[in-house]
């Protein structure tokens, strides 16, 4: 027997957690909070809800007028004109351009304002789906939590079990010492205990089991020290079951919960698109301005101070002939010299200021079949809407449905409790004046600890049933009153 007990608490601190590494005990708040700051389907919600509001600056973007500059260098061979006489000769000559360039759409806009408002609305969206996520990873860790919690207690009473059973062995040998009671009872009371054990160890390690579970919902390392605060399941406070009739829990339900708001958000944003991919189709107009300017390796000027002449130039003069005014042509030798840089870039200086009609006529059908589809998804998010709504409803029933039966069976455990544990104590009573065998008290030992672990379960079961049916509610999920 005693090789029986060494074993047991030896099993038993190998399962034990490993609270003496742990600064403190993490309660479901913590628990919650770690969860939402490190899962990683949070975190990819979170970057898909970065991504829409990209989307969004890049919408508002596409009002604003554009600006661009532009410069082109390059070697021109051919007919060139000259800037000063514009006449014709053949030559070879670097050049180098400069433009300022600005245009912005004039007409057409209310397709720009609502692709903005539908980028808008799925950003809106994109964060929704993220709470969401939170939500959903918030109702996991609860649920792990409560099986840890719910592990623990049963641990502890089958530890209660395992020492109720070694007092009764203690009991039974001194009586078998005295000759009052023959060994069969003192062997069959040796089997208990040592399936006593079993339970106690097996529950201990159902503790570690939940343990790891609640560490992958929060995506905390496994073996990182962690240990539970436990509140005693009385004190978790519970709504009253007339305040969560499923009617009105399911109203509640249909404004507060992120999926509903997500497909209402992504149901304005398509409608918003459908509208923006109709304006598409219409022509739009755009006001064009540009300033320019340029300068080339051969632009020759007269240059009155230098001698000899180097070239022969025309000048032209305009003279009064009767009524007319008419040019005359005179070759003159002058000098010339290369127009500097900035000089250049001044008298080529010019402006231009226009608009821009454009009227889509043939696009290969990509505008039509873009309202089309869009039109088409549009009616798809509605039918998940209903959907999603549908499954909502049937949820919030379910979960009401099985509330109540919770209920009721954690009530009939608690008459089950009493009355096993009253068969108990009188099968206890008998068998220490030697009234009932062995066998019987054992029986009555086993259906009181069947009954007190079936009551511990279904009100766990019971409370979390509450719990879920106070998130659809929109009330969260708490387990302490504050």
């Amino acid at each position: 027997m005693k090789k029986l007990l060494l074993l047991t608490l030896t099993l038993s601190s190998l399962y034990s957690p490993l609270t003496g590494l742990a600064q403190d005990k993490w309660d479901l708040r913590r628990c919650v909070d770690y969860a939402v700051a490190n899962n990683i389907s949070v975190k990819q919600a979170d970057v898909q809800a970065r991504l829409a509001k990209l989307t969004l600056e890049q919408s508002q973007w596409n009002q604003i007028p554009t600006l661009g500059l532009g410069s082109q260098f390059g070697v021109k061979s051919g007919n060139t004109q000259n800037p000063n006489n514009f006449t014709l000769s053949t030559q070879t000559y670097a050049l180098n351009n400069y433009q300022l360039q600005t245009s912005v759409t004039a007409f057409n806009f209310l397709s720009l304002r609502r692709a903005v408002e539908a980028s808008r609305l799925s950003w809106q969206a994109a964060l929704a789906n993220t709470d969401r996520t939170k939500n959903d990873i918030s109702l996991n860790v609860a649920n792990a939590y409560l099986q840890v919690v719910l592990s623990m207690e049963q641990t502890e009473a089958s530890q209660l079990q395992l020492h109720l059973s070694q007092n009764q062995l203690d009991i039974t040998r001194k009586q078998v010492k005295a000759g009052s009671l023959p060994e069969l009872n003192a062997a069959e009371l040796e089997a208990q205990v040592a399936q006593d054990s079993a339970t106690y160890i097996n529950s201990k390690g159902n503790i570690q089991l939940n343990i790891l579970q609640l560490k992958a919902y929060m995506d905390l390392d496994a073996s990182f020290p962690f240990d539970v605060y436990a509140p005693p399941v009385e004190d978790i406070p519970i709504e009253q079951i007339a305040d969560l009739q499923p009617e009105a829990v399911y109203s509640l339900a249909l404004a507060n919960q992120p999926l509903q708001k997500y497909d209402a958000l992504n149901i304005a944003s398509a409608r918003k698109t459908v509208a923006s991919n109709k304006g598409a189709m219409y022509p739009t107009l755009s006001v064009i301005g540009q300033l320019g300017a340029g300068w080339i390796s051969n632009f020759p000027e007269p240059d009155f101070n230098k001698t000899p002449l180097l070239s022969v130039d025309t000048l032209y003069a305009l003279h009064q002939v009767g009524s007319n005014a008419v040019f005359t042509q005179t070759n003159v030798a002058v000098a010339t010299k290369q127009k500097p840089f900035f000089p250049q870039l001044r008298q080529t200086f010019n402006q231009f200021v226009g608009i821009n009609l454009n009227i889509p006529i043939l696009q290969n059908g990509t505008l039509h079949i873009n309202y089309a589809r869009s039109k088409l998804n549009l009616r798809n998010l509605e039918l998940q809407r209903d959907q999603d709504n549908l499954t909502l409803k049937q949820n919030i029933y379910q979960a009401y449905t099985a509330a109540i039966t919770a209920l009721q069976k954690f009530e009939a455990n608690k008459i089950s409790v009493t009355a096993t544990q009253k068969s108990f104590e009188y099968s206890q009573k008998r068998y220490n004046v030697g009234m009932l065998n062995t066998i019987d008290l054992l029986t009555n030992q086993n259906n009181f600890f069947n009954a007190r672990i079936n009551l511990l379960s279904s009100q766990f079961d019971y409370v979390f049933k509450m719990k879920v049916l106070e998130y659809y509610k929109g009330l969260g999920i708490k387990l302490t009153k504050q």
